[in-house]
């Protein structure tokens, strides 16, 4: 796997919008925050473009995606926002490109489909993180989800204890391997594509939001019975963003579930629909361990 090059102070980095348009006050907020950090962020021509023709939205995703990549000033690549469609333009992308133009790719929700579609192409290390108007507005910014984009400038390996959340194990032993995942909705989505998520050997994390128990059982037999779960060395489960009635029900599901794994299974990382959100890199090496819970990913940059 490719990794990319660390980010310096004065680092030019760019801003797309491959699963829809962006809010653009809370974009401009949390600009500000990528600015105190010390880079340069340009935005995508068409961030904030909404379209009725699903072909011509597709056309203005794509073109941003690949600007950024082939811009030698950029180094890396920020999503605003999730949304809807990104699996649209996954078959468009040119990932012979990207892997001769490495640079960080960063996002999450919707964006678990490109995350996955340019490390299967290209070979790169890709980050599921939070979104710049979606997690760094003024509202929903908190410290610590600032502090996951630290490890981009330093090069510093990731350690996750129960320091960071009250993390849960539900099975227990010891796993090491890719990481690999993110939401489940898209993780199902993808079955049976070329961008299908390879958890051969891998550490797999997969979080959700607003999805009722059921659906979330739904997807998680659908992921058992396509064989997803046949050869992972560990499962991480992230948010399942819900109301808390409802939360009840998904617990259960999840204990129902995994309860009886052959790997370690660890609940309630704080990755993805939740705050604080703290981005990983995906596609490397991870270690996952349950007494006590801890997960150790090395880091994604050069």
């Amino acid at each position: 796997m490719i990794k990319s090059c660390a980010l310096q102070k004065g680092d030019r980095v760019a801003i797309i919008a491959p699963a829809g348009a962006a809010d653009k006050e809370k974009l401009l907020q949390g600009i500000r925050v990528l600015e105190k950090m010390g880079l340069d962020v340009v935005i995508g021509r068409y961030v904030f473009d909404v379209e009725e023709d699903l072909a011509v939205t597709d056309q203005k995703r794509l073109a941003d995606l690949h600007e950024a990549f082939t811009d030698p000033t950029i180094k890396g690549i920020f999503c605003a926002n999730g949304g809807v469609g990104s699996a649209r333009i996954a078959p468009m992308i040119d990932y012979l490109m990207i892997k001769k133009n490495p640079k960080i790719f960063w996002g999450y929700s919707d964006i678990t489909f490109l995350l996955h579609a340019i490390q299967q192409f290209s070979d790169l290390i890709t980050f599921h993180g939070p979104m710049v108007a979606s997690d760094l507005n003024d509202e929903e910014r908190t410290a610590a989800t600032e502090s996951s984009f630290s490890p981009l400038f330093t090069k510093e390996s990731l350690p996750y204890d129960s320091r960071k959340s009250p993390l849960i194990t539900i099975a227990n032993g010891t796993g090491e391997g890719r990481l690999v995942g993110g939401n489940l909705s898209l993780l199902t989505n993808g079955l049976g594509t070329p961008f299908q998520v390879n958890t051969n050997g891998a550490i797999l994390l997969i979080e959700e939001v607003a999805e009722p128990a059921f659906r979330i059982n739904v997807m998680l037999t659908h992921l058992k019975q396509a064989g997803v779960f046949d050869e992972v060395e560990g499962v991480i489960l992230g948010d399942f963003q819900e109301d808390p009635e409802e939360y009840v029900k998904i617990k259960k599901v999840l204990l129902d579930f995994f309860a009886e794994a052959s790997f370690p299974v660890v609940e309630n990382f704080y990755f993805g629909h939740c705050e604080p959100n703290y981005g990983v890199p995906l596609g490397v090496n991870a270690k996952l361990t349950t007494s006590p819970p801890l997960l150790v990913i090395d880091s994604g940059v050069i």
